[in-house]
């Protein structure tokens, strides 16, 4: 057997047995040194392949992919700083638990360094960041070999997705020539349904004794919190909200967590928690008992500073696996069991818990005054809370959206109010980057759902790479650019005072036309200048096939003083109106 047919089988194996595994995706960055890995992965058939030039684009297009139909995508580059350019995505993957099987194509053995060209130390090359890290061995065609290159196939996808998902990597070092042959016999060996790592791995459950030790802590409670971070549990809502009514007790629902729009039961969702907890007084005279959080930290900071400033207050955490995400340091108990099935247990468990009902009253009196503020008035020249206001009320139903982080993500939390829309909400909240985020919601917009991708100028700017992805595939997304001309999130923050250093090192204003570069990429382009205009055309975009472009522009210093008055104007009406 001569090199190219062991390479093509040893390959070959290696790609049918990802299908096998549940790979549909695979996005690819041209290079040499990964040709046997990318012409396999575009001759299977059941392997749908993307092309992305750049490697960190692809990285995160891949890891949009990945986020939106929650199944495990492959990523193939070439050797050198190909990999290393994968390594934000790989990190946002990681802490934001999403599966990926990172191939890296690598020169063999004998060319590792003595200084030869594109050779960097790809052995662990992504350190604790993945999963699990397999160096390949050089390609033999034996049948334990072949048998290895499937068993190795097969683990990556369980370890991708096996707990907390996350980022493995598996690096093939390659000789030359690297060109497979597509016209051998059974060249994709055995055909078979079956893994080679077979798995019946089974979701975590509280038994009954474990359900009413739970209870007894809660027994003698009378004012909790449910609170609902991230997570992406189409499920979850429907099961929590239950619970939460069930209790009768309030739930403060992050926009990442999904439970702030479709049809279940909302009643008890107080969407306005960001505003309300603004206040030290508010935060102190609405102290709990105990507080149990689904999923990770919420985006508010002002809910930060309630844990801490009840740090002794009874807390859960509940985690779907094993895990830790407790920044605060608070003394936290941990509940490892589906989220789900916890919620239907505890509904089922007897006795029923009884709570306070003023409690439950108060936070829906204070959660109807921000709403109240949060979504009256219209300034002449749109701000960026309007700006996500309109969005919401256009955007349409069974759609997604894909959230950039700094203040976008910060305005949709404060702004995105309960709807019987089923819109699901993504974000980069692992390492809370703004790198990527265009290539991010266009791989979410390759499923075929309708998408809309909602930033900021600097994350914008930072990715228009990623716009190459839309032309090539004429992927539909509309994405509306929130423009401050810089990082408006720096104008809350203390740096904002420094009048000599403020523009050059935080404020970064860019000063670039974009509309340019949406042409370039064959993309529609419009402006709004009001909350009402853009309505319009943010639902003339949703007509348009394609990539559509939408900018608002907005004022750094004029956008910080409308959100501190609402604010304020909410602070004082709870204050002066209360019992």
């Amino acid at each position: 057997m001569n090199h190219t047919e062991v390479l093509t089988r040893y390959t070959a194996n290696f790609v049918d047995e990802l299908n096998v595994n549940g790979i549909t995706d695979v996005v690819i960055s041209p290079g040499s040194r990964s040709t046997p890995l990318a012409l396999t992965m575009a001759e299977h058939k059941g392997i749908k392949e993307w092309i992305i030039i750049d490697e960190r684009s692809a990285a995160f297009f891949a890891l949009g992919i990945a986020k939106q139909t929650k199944r495990p995508v492959a990523l193939v580059c070439t050797s050198g700083t190909a990999a290393a350019n994968y390594f934000p995505a790989i990190v946002e993957a990681h802490y934001s638990r999403v599966p990926l099987v990172v191939l890296t194509a690598d020169r063999p053995h004998e060319l590792r360094d003595v200084g030869a060209p594109q050779a960097i130390e790809q052995i662990k090359l992504y350190g604790d960041y993945v999963k699990w890290f397999q160096e390949m061995a050089i390609p033999e065609a034996t049948p334990e070999m072949l048998r290895f290159s499937r068993s190795k196939a097969a683990r990556s996808v369980y370890m991708a997705q096996e707990g907390n998902s996350g980022p493995v990597h598996v690096n093939f070092p390659f000789r030359e020539p690297l060109s497979p042959d597509f016209s051998l016999e059974n060249m994709w060996g055995e055909a078979s349904e079956q893994s080679y790592m077979p798995a019946f791995d089974g979701k975590k459950r509280l038994d009954s004794e474990q359900l009413i030790q739970l209870i007894e802590k809660l027994k003698s409670k009378q004012k909790g919190i449910i609170v609902c971070g991230p997570q992406t549990d189409a499920d979850f809502a429907e099961a929590v909200t239950s619970l939460a009514s069930h209790w009768g007790l309030p739930i403060l629902a992050d926009p990442l967590s999904q439970v702030r729009s479709g049809q279940h039961h909302k009643d008890n969702v107080i969407e306005g928690y960001d505003a309300i907890l603004r206040n030290e007084a508010v935060r102190e005279k609405m102290k709990p008992d105990f507080i149990i959080r689904f999923g990770a930290m919420p985006v508010s900071k002002p809910y930060l500073f309630y844990v801490k400033e009840h740090m002794a207050v009874l807390q859960f955490v509940v985690e779907n696996h094993t895990g830790y995400r407790e920044p605060v340091g608070n003394t936290t108990e941990f509940i490892f069991a589906d989220s789900v099935m916890l919620c239907k247990d505890l509904i089922e468990t007897e006795p029923v818990l009884n709570f306070e009902k003023d409690w439950l009253d108060e936070w829906k009196r204070m959660n109807l005054i921000s709403k109240k503020h949060l979504l009256g008035g219209s300034e002449e020249n749109i701000t960026e809370g309007e700006a996500v206001r309109a969005l919401m009320e256009v955007i349409p139903d069974s759609s997604g959206l894909y959230v950039g982080n700094s203040m976008a993500v910060r305005d949709v939390d404060t702004f995105f109010m309960t709807t019987p829309k089923n819109i699901s909400i993504l974000a980069n909240r692992g390492a809370n980057g703004i790198d990527g985020m265009v290539s991010s919601g266009l791989g979410a917009a390759s499923s075929g759902e309708p998408m809309t991708l909602l930033l900021g100028d600097l994350s914008f700017f930072h990715d228009m790479n990623g716009l190459l992805a839309a032309k090539h595939y004429n992927l539909n997304i509309t994405i509306l650019i929130v423009n401050n001309n810089g990082g408006g999130i720096f104008s809350f923050l203390p740096q904002a005072k420094d009048g000599r250093h403020f523009e050059a090192l935080f404020g970064t204003p860019a000063d670039v036309d974009f509309k340019h570069a949406v042409m370039m990429y064959g993309g529609e382009y419009a402006h709004a200048a009001t909350e009402d205009e853009l309505k319009e055309v943010l639902d003339k975009s949703y007509q348009h096939k394609g990539l559509s472009v939408v900018e608002v522009k907005t004022d750094r210093t004029a956008n910080a003083d409308w959100h501190r008055k609402k604010w304020k104007q909410i602070e004082n009406e709870i204050l002066n109106s209360g019992d």
